[in-house]
């Protein structure tokens, strides 16, 4: 009966319900590989409030390059579609995008540009023109492909124009969840059908009746609101990525950078070492003082060897020289701090 709900609120049930959806009764193999994937969703769950990175291929609408962060769908059993095909009655198309996902597409045509080959670069033109003759990643091939894949009454995420929203299917006809800004104050919109590529779908209630917008005029200012405020927020999303990697960058480390992926064992060696580097930057220094307190024991025993070669009278040291307990007292020092040096070398740091 909740009738606001915060994004915290919402990270915390989708993460209890991860942590209570544990399969039982599996092998250990299968325990070890879930706990895993358990382990990867937590790590990207955040980022469901700003974004998800999703790389979608062209032959079909469930097909995704896997990324950690469709692991999330995997274990809530939620199924992800797109609508963004390849028309297989297009064969100069289909050659050209193949199996590429988006981004290895996007590297294709790049390369097919830079090209001196006359085909490679026809084939690039041909992928360009296909990307921009579909930038609202929806086909009719695709759209029909999506009515007959999604089951009647299932519940399902969409993905469109690098956004996710909440799809059905009700007596054969698809239909998304209103979510724009602009819908706020219509309280009887609840979905809006797709049935076409152009965006124009029909505002329905809770029951998929038809429920025109009150005040149309209200709900176009909001939808345009909605979408400055998502380009402001994709904005903020790479300054933000800019500046971390800007801190990265002036990072004080004693070090090189440590590459991405470093294992356990080569960042205990990078630490080892520089363990080792101070510990023999220390030692250095040890040795420094002792010699100079050797030559400093050296001269005292030279003015004592002195003052013994003097008259009797004159045996007994002035008040600026060194007696002979001092020199024994200044000979002990250097032995001791061997000793110290010695302990020094057969202990070892735990990481």
């Amino acid at each position: 009966m909740m009738e606001i709900i915060t994004a915290e609120q919402l990270m915390e049930y989708l993460g209890d319900y991860i942590l209570d959806s544990k399969p039982k009764d599996i092998s250990e193999i299968q325990r070890l590989n879930y706990e895993q994937n358990m382990s990867d969703a937590m790590a990207i769950l955040h980022k469901l409030q700003t974004g998800l990175d999703v790389n979608v291929k062209f032959t079909g609408v469930r097909v995704f390059e896997y990324t950690p962060e469709c692991i999330v769908f995997d274990l809530l059993d939620i199924p992800l579609y797109h609508g963004w095909l390849v028309d297989p009655q297009m064969p100069d198309i289909v050659k050209a995008v193949a199996n590429c996902s988006y981004n290895q597409l996007v590297e294709k045509i790049i390369f097919c540009k830079q090209s001196e080959n006359s085909e490679l670069m026809a084939e690039g033109s041909v992928a360009e023109q296909f990307l921009s003759n579909t930038a609202t990643q929806l086909t009719y091939h695709g759209l029909c492909e999506l009515t007959s894949s999604v089951e009647e009454g299932e519940l399902c995420v969409f993905f469109r124009n690098n956004h996710f929203s909440t799809m059905t299917k009700h007596k054969g006809q698809l239909y998304l969840l209103v979510t724009d800004q602009g819908f706020l104050t219509e309280d009887k919109v609840v979905w809006e059908s797709l049935h076409n590529v152009d965006g124009d779908g029909n505002f329905c209630d809770s029951e998929f009746h038809l429920r025109p917008p009150s005040d149309p005029e209200t709900v176009y200012r909001g939808q345009q609101d909605q979408i400055e405020q998502d380009y402001l927020m994709a904005l903020s999303l790479q300054q933000e990525q800019q500046q971390q990697q800007q801190q990265q960058h002036h990072q004080g480390l004693e070090w090189e950078q440590l590459p991405e992926g470093i294992s356990d064992l080569e960042l205990a060696k990078k630490l080892q070492e520089e363990e080792d580097r101070r510990a023999s930057q220390y030692y250095q220094e040890q040795e420094e003082e002792e010699e100079a307190a050797a030559a400093a024991e050296a001269a005292a025993t030279a003015a004592t060897a002195a003052q013994a070669q003097q008259p009797q009278g004159a045996a007994s040291p002035s008040p600026g020289q060194p007696s002979a307990v001092g020199s024994e007292r200044k000979r002990k020092e250097p032995r001791e701090k061997e000793k110290e040096k010695e302990k020094e070398k057969n202990s070892c740091a735990i990481l």
